[in-house]
């Protein structure tokens, strides 16, 4: 149900506030990142400066957890094989399921958040950030055990060949243990967001990655003491990086009063949900059809399986760029829609598609010129490499829009318009099972790696037209 943005009464501007120069490691800090300056820069500063100000942390927040990912790629890749690549990549596409789910709690808490904090209403936002939390770790919790008692089912339906099974089987296994902590992560990391503070979340991940960067090889090789769990050991590390930051983060949120614990509101609960699950949904229907394209690849064998993953490592470091802007990208939107400003919302989403469009020329530009080398960074396996940048090759083209579909489905999500971008993404990424199919019967694995590219171009030029259309600016909230 959408209606117009009900006006708010002009307020006025608040003193500059303090340069937001130093990471907030205290709570004060966070007291400070949160208080009337911030929302007077959100509301009414110079839109470029305030999201490149928002943006920037976020972006380095998520090209952390892309460095954490590349470097277990690489240990994984260079100590384990192409047999423990390939585990890892089939793996991620059930990940991509679980921390699809995630994003619901996610996507529809930064929305009622931003919101609520747009409106001047920070004690309901904090409520609602604490029904969100409890949401979180409860969904994990269920998710955990179903997806463990159905481990063996996961591999099966992928036609994984046998030594693939049997290494996924054992890191998505102690991936799947932590996914209660995760959860929480993903509702903690919103609640800072939806304030308009990316810095804490940044010093946060910073500190967890900093630590999970010796934690990855130390378990999977069994170094200084500890045991040598192999696959297992980069499981564990995985889902080690978010634990911690939602530990600390929550701690930060209590005393930062950007959370408030009680009962919690079934309505605000069926809100967040109702705005946060079609973007999960478009996030479970994208992973289950890569399960559904995973026996068409693994018809050319393991080592176009791990050029397949490999090809998602290099490609994630501007796929993280995406989510990050588009993560600042619904914290302006939503409070300017809060706010009454839908005008400068609007300008809000294109001027962030902008700042991250360069870096999508200069990963084309790099797959174009070098695929072999970036392949060759996770591998030594001559076949995988040749196969992975084939597949960098043709993907270097979809990098050129490829953030107009993140940060753009980002921004929607902070508007709480989130049905349509759904809609469109997922009949987009469904083409590709067909696609592929008929592709892949006559071109090899080579077919494949086009589709995928196609698609990928297609999902962004569907966003840029939605956002366009400006339907989302009469969402209520």
């Amino acid at each position: 149900m959408t209606d117009a943005v009900r006006p708010v009464e002009p307020r006025e501007r608040p003193p500059a506030p303090e340069p937001a120069a130093a990471l907030p490691l205290d709570a004060h800090d966070v007291v400070a990142s949160v208080d009337a300056g911030l929302r007077a820069r959100i509301l009414h500063d110079s839109l470029a400066r305030t999201i490149w100000r928002i943006a920037l942390p976020a972006i380095v927040s998520s090209l952390l957890l892309t460095l954490f990912a590349s470097v277990d790629a690489y240990w994984v890749g260079t100590r384990i094989g192409a047999e423990g690549l390939a585990a890892v990549s089939t793996s991620l596409f059930w990940i991509w399921v679980i921390v699809s789910l995630a994003e619901m709690v996610s996507v529809g808490l930064t929305a009622v958040a931003a919101r609520r904090h747009g409106e001047g209403r920070p004690d309901d936002a904090a409520r609602a950030v604490g029904d969100a939390v409890l949401f979180a770790v409860a969904l994990g919790l269920v998710v955990s055990v179903a997806g463990l008692l159905a481990l063996d089912h996961l591999f099966a339906w992928m036609h994984t060949p046998p030594g693939v099974t049997a290494l996924g089987r054992r890191y998505l296994g102690a991936w799947l243990v932590g996914a209660p902590l995760v959860y929480g992560y993903f509702a903690v990391d919103a609640g800072f967001r939806a304030s308009g503070n990316t810095r804490t979340p940044f010093a946060l991940l910073a500190a967890a990655t900093s630590v999970t960067l010796v934690l990855d090889p130390a378990l999977i090789l069994g170094l200084g003491g500890l045991p040598r769990l192999g696959i297992i050991g980069a499981g564990v590390a995985g889902s080690a990086t978010r634990g911690i930051g939602f530990a600390v983060g929550l701690w930060l949120l209590v005393r930062a009063r950007l959370v408030r614990f009680a009962r919690p509101n079934p309505a605000t609960l069926a809100l967040i949900a109702r705005i946060g699950l079609p973007t999960a949904l478009t996030g479970v229907l994208f992973s289950l059809i890569y399960v559904a394209l995973t026996p068409i690849t693994t018809r050319f064998g393991t080592p176009a399986l791990a050029a397949l993953g490999l090809g998602h490592r290099v490609e994630s470091w501007l796929f993280m760029i995406g989510v990050g802007g588009g993560a600042a990208a619904a914290a302006v939107v939503g409070q300017n829609l809060g706010a009454g400003q839908p005008a400068r919302a609007a300008r809000a989403g294109w001027i962030t598609l902008a700042f991250t469009s360069v870096p999508g020329l200069i990963m084309c530009v790099l797959e174009l010129a070098i695929p072999r080398q970036l392949a060759a960074i996770f591998t030594h396996d001559p076949v995988v490499i040749v196969e992975a940048a084939r597949y960098l090759s043709i993907a270097a083209w979809s990098q050129l829009v490829v953030t107009a579909e993140i940060v753009l489905e980002g921004a929607l999500g902070g508007a709480g318009y989130t049905l349509p971008p759904m809609v469109a993404s997922t009949a987009l990424t469904a083409l590709r099972i067909p696609l592929a199919a008929w592709a892949a019967a006559r071109w090899g694995a080579v077919g494949i790696w086009w589709t995928i590219s196609l698609t990928a171009v297609s999902r962004g030029l569907a966003m840029m037209a939605l956002w366009r259309a400006g339907r989302w600016q009469r969402t209520s909230v």
